[in-house]
């Protein structure tokens, strides 16, 4: 009889687990990206964070979800420690409301959400309506977890094997309390531990008394998961936010504690229903704290930052800055975050191309030596990427979340290709030019100059048809290019009158003149890349996806090659031999 009970009690509080998860992803996937900026506008006064903290709590069901988009924002410097804290004091009530509702007799309505919620979930390509369908399908779980575990729990209130099991391990205040904190902490949830307590104490199989131990346990316990999840071990400062709300939970559990009896049956007179006397007691619990801390946030985040120190370090590049795991569970968010760290990722990109060429314009071997370095920080950071979009795509993505995690990891390679390209090639050609000190003309230095730029223009350019999707600037990208391919052709052709004419500088530098074109356009063609996708999106197929292949631009290589075999014909024989490897 006990071990049937005790598997059917599994049973129903593993349903009340996947039920909540269902709420929580759903309410995520449909209005994360809007929850999270509610957040940030709201983190602006004690007050409006304590009210947004009720209200963002009480949708996501998880106190631990708040304090985790909470954390992130006081990692970044986004808002003040203040604030932050009384967002969670806000949380704590949140996590409340839930359990308000179920405490009523609400389990006719199940089916009823069932219903709805299959209809919604099943209406065609996920949108916000199919996530309020897995919305409405979570809390039909729960209700009927519930009512699951009554029913369970209902016929097994006289077995006395139970009931003498319970009440060993139930009969001292301060084991009921870190009973409830330790299955919290283990279950990630408040919401369903304190349903446990309400329905076991419906079932009388314990005490009021042990039930109240057992809500502040479960409160305790709530408070202990961000300490883990959403602090940095390297950074004692990203502590100060959880551990602060530990301590008020802490606190406030000691205040409370030695009066549990008195309160139990003050509680019990008032509110015959165990269950309700359970789940308002929870609520006046973390309303009391919250009125009791709200004023003295302002020393508490003062001893916070003594006693956690920001800890200055220097900058890692190769440190993924954006990439935020507790955002996975919202491909939205995942993906902006995605977007950003590939725009950090672009940023070093840009420094190493606008530095390779001063380098090799100034013969400055520091530059040249550097270079390598930051190619490093760019594979760490390809590879960061790869992994995180890896892990999204593990879960459920709508076609448009699909392509866009695709168009991140696409350009994400190609940014890596043109820090391979600045690495391998164009430092390397910069260090041969310093080692044997040689001298672009002045025409070639210029044009090369006047290559690079539009190059580094085209790369801005690329950064923002990324983040905005803008088709015009996807055809100007695209337009650019052919027209960079005909620069290159023009370059050549000067470069190759200035070697018939026999000037030193031009003899000495036209591999390495004629390789640094080459470079860049191949960096250019990668910048490029970008492109396609939003014509492709926009349901314009590119018409230069092949430089040498673009009607366009045909005609003009087919007669520049015409032009540049004529001049090599009237070239002394050792510049030809030269002109001949280009």
């Amino acid at each position: 009889m006990g071990s049937l009970v005790l598997l059917d009690l599994m049973g129903g509080v593993a349903l009340l687990l996947w039920g909540l998860h269902m709420v929580h992803s759903g309410i995520l996937r449909a209005f994360g990206p809007d929850l999270r900026s509610l957040l940030a506008k709201a983190l602006k006064n004690r007050f409006a964070a304590f009210a947004a903290g009720i209200g963002l709590t009480a949708l996501l069901q998880s106190s631990t979800a708040t304090a985790l988009i909470a954390s992130s924002f006081t990692a970044d410097g986004l808002v003040s420690l203040v604030p932050a804290l009384a967002i969670m004091l806000g949380a704590n009530v949140g996590t409340t409301l839930i359990v308000q509702v179920l405490s009523f007799n609400v389990a006719a309505m199940a089916p009823v959400l069932f219903v709805i919620g299959l209809v919604a979930f099943r209406s065609g390509a996920r949108s916000w309506i199919k996530d309020v369908g897995r919305v409405s399908i979570g809390l039909g779980l729960m209700l009927l977890a519930l009512h699951i575990l009554l029913d369970t729990l209902a016929p097994a209130e006289n077995a006395p094997g139970m009931r003498v099991f319970l009440n060993a391990i139930t009969g001292d205040p301060a084991l009921c309390i870190a009973i409830g904190a330790i299955v919290t902490w283990a279950v990630h949830s408040s919401v369903a531990s304190v349903l446990l307590v309400m329905s076991l104490a419906y079932a009388h199989f314990i005490s009021p008394f042990a039930a109240l131990a057992l809500v502040l346990g479960a409160n305790l316990g709530s408070a202990i998961n961000p300490v883990f999840e959403g602090a940095h071990r390297n950074n004692p400062a990203s502590y100060r936010l959880p551990v602060g709300n530990l301590v008020n939970r802490l606190v406030g559990v000691l205040l409370v504690a030695p009066f549990l009896r008195p309160i139990a049956d003050l509680l019990q007179n008032w509110q015959p229903d165990l269950a309700k006397m359970t789940a308002e007691f929870h609520t006046i619990f973390n309303i009391a704290t919250a009125i009791l801390f709200i004023g003295l946030l302002d020393s508490m985040a003062g001893l916070l930052k003594k006693l956690l120190p920001s800890r200055i370090q220097e900058v890692d590049p190769s440190r993924p800055r954006y990439l935020d795991d507790s955002a996975l569970e919202t491909p939205s968010l995942a993906l902006a975050d995605a977007a950003r760290e590939t725009l950090h990722m672009g940023d070093l990109v840009e420094v190493m191309l606008r530095q390779v060429m001063a380098a090799m314009m100034t013969n400055d071997r520091t530059l040249a030596d550097r270079i390598s370095r930051m190619d490093n920080s760019i594979d760490s950071l390809d590879e960061a990427i790869k992994l995180y979009m890896t892990k999204l795509t593990r879960g459920s993505l709508d076609e448009r979340e699909g392509k866009r995690a695709m168009e991140i990891i696409s350009f994400t390679i190609n940014l890596e290709h043109i820090g391979d390209i600045i690495d391998k090639n164009l430092s390397e050609l910069a260090t041969k030019k310093i080692k044997r000190r040689f001298e672009f003309s002045p025409e070639g230095a210029e044009e090369l100059l006047a290559f690079h730029k539009r190059t580094m223009d085209s790369l801005r350019i690329a950064f923002g048809v990324f983040m905005s999707g803008d088709v015009n600037e996807a055809r100007k990208l695209l337009a650019e290019k052919a027209l960079l391919r005909n620069a290159e052709i023009a370059a050549t052709e000067r470069h190759l009158d200035r070697l018939r004419e026999g000037r030193p500088e031009t003899i000495e530098t036209t591999s390495l003149h004629l390789d640094v074109l080459r470079d860049l356009r191949r960096i250019h063609s990668h910048i490029c890349s970008v492109a396609y996708p939003v014509l492709d999106t926009a349901g314009e197929p590119p018409t230069h996806q092949n430089a040498e292949n673009d009607p366009a631009a045909l005609p003009i290589d087919l007669s520049g090659k015409a032009r540049t075999e004529s001049r090599r014909e009237s070239l002394p024989p050792p510049a030809r031999r030269l002109a001949n490897r280009i």
